[in-house]
């Protein structure tokens, strides 16, 4: 099954804290007053983009006159929401907002990803990975390399072969063209998608060029869907940070956009076809 993920937890929590000072008819500023910080603070704990202490929300659950029983589950969701994730220990190669999509990643039943240029990461292979780091940090060292692909494959190892995770990708064709200019990295690449699209937790696609227009012509995206009564989220990733959506209108305007993008792509036998050419053609 799928990870614990404190990230996870502390969605929840906020969630809860926002239900709660809502349904008591309380402003943030004034909450923020009664316990002594800040409105950002409030702000920050009802996104879930910060952790809340435990003294902290005892003033609030007293505030809303959270009955005992509600108290105690609410107690240990923060209790949970302040362990460590396994990815805290590559915090020295990974940044902070890229470690919040591995904790709801963590936790997610169903990811579905499109991407443009770019093989999705969880396809990645080390070489391919490796060439794309050297292009894209120039300056970095081969240590601080090395370690961001060990997260990689780790972070793989973990969601790829979890049949209780459902896993969709829909590739641009581009991406396959791209690879051609470097042989060596491709066939490695080419042979592992191959291989991915066979497990019974995977939906590989490619959307190919003759689709011509399409609904996600603007850019990648990922949707992150979760068992409630957790939201799901779209994950939206820029060079040096990401967006993340939790309204629900939103959301499902992805929804649709992703299923217009799978209708549009080809079929799994398809797909295997196409891959199974660009191997055979980068084979030499």
């Amino acid at each position: 099954m799928a990870d614990t993920s404190p990230t996870v937890r502390r969605r929840r929590l906020a969630a809860e804290l926002r239900r709660l000072r809502k349904e008591s008819g309380l402003t943030s500023e004034y909450v923020a007053q009664q316990v002594g910080l800040a409105q950002s603070w409030m702000s920050r704990v009802e996104s879930g983009r910060q952790g809340i202490r435990l003294n902290d929300l005892r003033v609030l659950l007293d505030i809303y006159h959270v009955p005992t029983d509600q108290r105690e589950e609410l107690m240990t969701l923060a209790r949970q929401s302040r362990q460590r994730g396994w990815w805290h220990s590559y915090g020295d190669a990974i940044p902070e907002w890229f470690q919040v999509r591995i904790g709801l990643e963590a936790e997610a039943t169903r990811l579905r990803s499109y991407t443009v240029e770019l093989i999705p990461g969880l396809l990645q292979t080390a070489d391919y990975y490796r060439r794309l780091l050297i292009s894209q940090y120039p300056t970095s060292g081969s240590n601080d390399i090395e370690r961001m692909i060990d997260f990689r494959l780790a972070r793989q190892e973990r969601l790829v072969g979890n049949e209780s995770q459902d896993l969709s990708f829909i590739i641009n064709e581009a991406c396959l063209h791209r690879l051609r200019a470097d042989p060596e990295t491709s066939r490695g690449q080419l042979t592992r998608l191959t291989e991915l699209a066979e497990l019974p937790n995977v939906d590989l696609r490619i959307l190919p060029f003759s689709a011509g227009m399409h609904t996600g012509i603007d850019g990648g995206f990922v949707l992150l869907g979760f068992a409630p009564p957790d939201p799901d989220v779209v994950y939206i990733e820029y060079r040096r940070n990401s967006l993340f959506l939790e309204d629900a209108t939103q959301v499902e305007s992805y929804n649709c956009v992703y299923r217009d993008l799978h209708e549009a792509s080809l079929s799994r036998e398809e797909t295997h076809v196409l891959l199974t050419g660009f191997a055979k053609s980068a084979a030499g």
